[in-house]
């Protein structure tokens, strides 16, 4: 039991993303035998994810979005509140704050647009799909973008815990790599090239599954500060929640040292009063 923490959220998330994308083609292929669907276009002969979604698989499709999009929010929120409890590397500078809520607001944009896109599917509301896959697209690149940013500045500032950077090359990575085939897609969308487009699409949403168990490196350091005294401290405190600073001890020895040793009297008297002083 040790060893379930946050970092489970992103792999639930993950693995249902996965599951569902792979029970979708596999029925096409197996099941359907690649049938055309009604939505397909005359040229089209490899069905969109939406197409296969449209259909019977509509409940599976609605259910598997619903589920990623809601743990993946949650892990974004888990990041949020580990480091604001000293769990994780906190967020000390504003910049890093506003990049964070960027980072969640723009992700339940990105939820928003993936719930959506397989409730208003691509046979009977084509317009608000693709306005909903577009929402879905750009509100997790976006929210990629920030939270990329907001660990290059972490491991700026913290060079002493690598896993910082690795996830700040993980995600730019997928970044990159997302975006190009982004472009690649809305571009044979437009130009009416269905089948490269459709193949695109798998790959994008594959791909996506590989940024989600990324966030698997950013929790899972939490499973080693669950007690208090291996939390990460905030500015002006120690390692140790709740521990003072080394500049603050410091200032501490210096007071006591006006106190002669063993004595709760000030420096300038030699000696504490007797039981039997009576004064002058």
């Amino acid at each position: 039991m040790r060893y379930l923490s946050y970092w489970m959220l992103p792999v639930v998330s993950g693995i249902m993303w996965l599951a569902m994308l792979m029970a979708m083609l596999l029925y096409w292929i197996y099941q359907t035998d690649r049938t055309i669907y009604p939505s397909m276009a005359d040229n089209q002969t490899i069905a969109y994810i939406s197409d296969v979604g449209a259909f019977e698989l509509k409940p599976l499709f609605i259910a598997g979005c619903a589920v990623t999009a809601v743990f993946f929010d949650l892990s974004f929120l888990a990041d949020r509140w580990l480091r604001h409890r000293g769990r994780l590397v906190p967020n000390t500078t504003r910049t890093e704050k506003i990049l964070m809520v960027l980072t969640i607001v723009f992700a339940i944009i990105g939820t928003v647009g993936l719930v959506c896109l397989a409730i208003f599917d691509t046979q009977r509301h084509q317009q608000l799909h693709r306005l909903f896959l577009l929402l879905f697209i750009v509100g997790y690149l976006l929210s990629a973008i920030f939270v990329c940013w907001e660990y290059q500045r972490l491991g700026i500032r913290h060079r002493e815990h690598s896993i910082l950077a690795a996830s700040f090359w993980v995600k730019l990575v997928f970044i990159i790599v997302e975006f190009c085939l982004a472009v690649a897609f809305a571009v044979n969308m437009m130009l009416r090239n269905s089948d490269p487009a459709a193949i695109l699409e798998w790959v994008v949403a594959f791909v996506f599954s590989f940024y989600i168990f990324s966030f698997v490196i950013d929790l899972w350091p939490a499973i080693h500060t669950k007690p208090r005294d291996m939390r990460f401290s905030k500015p002006g405190m120690s390692h140790s929640a709740g521990t003072p600073s080394s500049q603050e001890m410091e200032e501490g020895a210096a007071g006591r040292a006006s106190i002669i040793p063993g004595q709760q009297y000030p420096r300038y008297m030699e000696q504490a009063p007797g039981r039997g002083y009576r004064g002058v």
